[in-house]
């Protein structure tokens, strides 16, 4: 009976090897495919630092702090390579992009890993409806590299129609429809925040892509306010299958008013318990320059497990945290 359950315990990790090995070359496909759509459209691929002596003071955005080369000072591993790409398009640059790993600390799951990798794109001259635009293409794009036919796709249960255009709704009507209130421009954060997890992602549809969008002016992050209501923000979040895919803005230029939102996380970051980061002046001060521009964070992994119909996020790449 021993050598029997050994055999068969060898088998099974052999097939979940194998079924390993063929994501990750679907894998590679779905980047491939992702870069060749943004250099079809006029993106440059760049390469900013991964370790950053500053940040953007987000309130619930936490990452993982180190010394500089010199062992001198801070240093932290980007959660998103923004403030840097921003200050490339402040220097005059139209389209860019940057695929790789990103690190957010205390995030693990199913569907979360510490360190992932995103695809961030910006555009100058544009907002958030190019945006949304950009990430129907893009999932047209990977559906068709690995062999799928552009019109759907199968993710747990759910046979998913993803011939564009997307749902849209906005962040309102979805509470109206599936929470039974209405947010307004400044919500309860704990309600909001909860009635969000519990009831509006789980809520909204399945067999469609949808883009959620024009959040309450409180939960605008780094968007603009939408000029025809101020009451709300320009962002966009991106969910297909009950996964969230993909968050975007209308970026906010306006300097003196990102320092101010800059300030007010920094006090809710004292609130919370957490570090402070060490002023961001470079970009700061490129907002000066910074022309109109809307930019848009995808995460990778969570692509590929749509498009591979698999559960778990560990199944879709080489190695796992606790492994690596």
């Amino acid at each position: 009976m021993t050598p029997a359950r050994a055999n068969m315990s060898s088998g099974s990790r052999n097939n979940g090897r194998i079924a390993r090995h063929e994501r990750l070359k679907i894998r590679s496909k779905i980047i491939s495919a992702i870069r060749s759509w943004l250099e079809g459209e006029g993106f440059l691929e760049v390469h900013t630092p991964i370790l950053v002596n500053t940040l953007a003071p987000e309130p619930y955005i936490e990452t993982f702090r180190t010394t500089d080369v010199h062992g001198s000072g801070s240093m932290y591993l980007i959660p998103s390579p923004e403030l840097n790409l921003k200050r490339l398009l402040s220097e005059g640059l139209n389209r860019i992009y940057q695929l790789g790993p990103v690190f957010r600390r205390g995030e693990r799951g199913d569907r979360h890993l510490p360190e992932f990798t995103m695809l961030e794109w910006y555009r100058t001259d544009a907002d958030y409806k190019d945006l949304m635009a950009d990430c129907e293409a893009i999932l047209q794009t990977t559906a068709k590299a690995i062999g799928l036919d552009g019109e759907g796709v199968v993710y747990g249960r759910n046979v998913i129609d993803i011939r564009p255009p997307f749902t849209r709704l906005t962040v309102e009507d979805a509470f109206i429809r599936y929470a039974g209130w209405c947010p307004g421009p400044w919500p309860d954060p704990n309600r909001f925040n909860e009635d969000m997890a519990t009831k509006i992602e789980p809520g909204l549809p399945k067999d469609r892509p949808i883009f959620l969008m024009d959040y309450p002016a409180s939960c605008a992050a780094m968007a603009r306010p939408k000029p025809s209501n101020p009451s709300v923000a320009e962002r966009v979040e991106l969910y297909i299958g009950g996964i969230e895919l993909a968050n975007g803005f209308s970026e906010l230029t306006d300097r003196y008013e990102l320092e101010e939102r800059f300030r007010e996380w920094t006090i809710t970051r004292k609130r919370l318990g957490f570090r402070d980061y060490p002023w961001p002046q470079r970009f700061i001060s490129c907002l000066d320059s910074l022309k109109p521009c809307a930019g848009m964070s995808l995460g990778v992994d969570r692509l590929v497990m749509l498009l591979t119909n698999t559960s778990r996020i560990d199944d879709v790449i080489a190695f796992t945290p606790e492994v690596s």
